[in-house]
């Protein structure tokens, strides 16, 4: 917030108008100069009407910014995409070509604590990375069909210790029903998680709070975080329930994940009911497995 004192105005007290974080403009009654240092404090902790403001929807200002760094990231993330090292990028890569400013809304969006900012009840989850040793499988050749049309999926990782569960699920699923699921996101570093957080912002009306339910903040994702990796499927003719959720829910797949996935050491992550994320019954999470050698 910026606070500054109105002009001409002959007197020991001034006027003082503030710039809230939403772009709003606050008028406060005239005080003693004395007063400015506590004005100044008070302004910055209760920005409006002497409350806390949670950061929500985005100002003018703070959408262009957003658009800014999406349309940067746009130039050389997709390439990562397809090389298969965008679930891998780092922060530093993430920041750099970056101005100030761009950055500064980045650490903010990074700093959001689900929990006090939103009421959630998040769980803050320890993070993993091949920096730390943990050891991935990359997938690699994933293919799926949209009617006559075949298209590859981007390469996608697992911690190598939930690869094993996965291929036995989807070997049992395939005996059975004669089809399988495919991965369509496994593991995500943080800075790729707050990539994906960014992207899906103008999807969901640049409301921080309304993206939270679908997608979790860095340090919030069961993506990030390989002893519950999280694993968002999709069946081989292209239904992920990312348009319909429902479509998803119909599957003959997904019946049987609920039948028989926590034989391989998965459960579904956000069932139907829930009061903070979104009903998502193509993401589950890997807990431990009992066939998946």
């Amino acid at each position: 917030m910026k606070v500054v004192s109105g002009e001409n105005i002959p007197t020991a007290a001034s006027w003082y108008f503030a710039e809230g974080s939403a772009g709003e403009t606050v008028l406060f009654a005239p005080v003693s100069r004395r007063w400015l240092s506590f004005l100044l404090t008070f302004s910055l902790i209760f920005p409006v009407g002497g409350c806390a403001k949670r950061w929500d929807a985005l100002s003018t200002e703070e959408k262009a910014l957003l658009h800014r760094i999406l349309t940067h990231w746009e130039r050389w993330v997709p390439e990562k995409k397809k090389e298969g090292k965008a679930p891998l990028i780092t922060f530093e890569e993430l920041y750099a070509g970056l101005g100030p400013r761009e950055r500064e809304f980045l650490d903010r969006v990074r700093a959001i604590d689900p929990r006090k900012s939103f009421g959630f009840s998040s769980t803050r989850l320890e993070g993993g990375s091949p920096a730390e040793g943990i050891r991935f499988k990359l997938l690699k050749g994933q293919w799926i069909r949209r009617g006559t049309r075949k298209e590859k999926l981007d390469p996608q990782y697992l911690p190598k210790e939930v690869y094993p569960a996965y291929k036995a699920m989807m070997k049992a699923m395939k005996k059975e029903l004669g089809k399988k699921l495919l991965v369509e996101s496994g593991y995500r570093s943080p800075a790729y998680q707050l990539y994906t957080f960014l992207y899906y912002l103008p999807k969901h009306r640049y409301s921080l709070r309304e993206t939270a339910g679908w997608v979790a903040l860095p340090g919030y994702s069961e993506h990030g975080a390989p002893e519950r990796q999280a694993v968002d499927f999709i069946n081989e003719e292209g239904v992920n329930g990312e348009d319909n959720v429902e479509e998803f829910e119909r599957l003959p797949e997904y019946g049987w994940l609920l039948a028989h996935a926590r034989e391989f050491g998965f459960e579904l992550s956000y069932p139907r009911g829930g009061k903070e994320v979104t009903f998502e019954p193509w993401h589950w999470r890997y807990i431990r497995s009992k066939k998946g050698g």
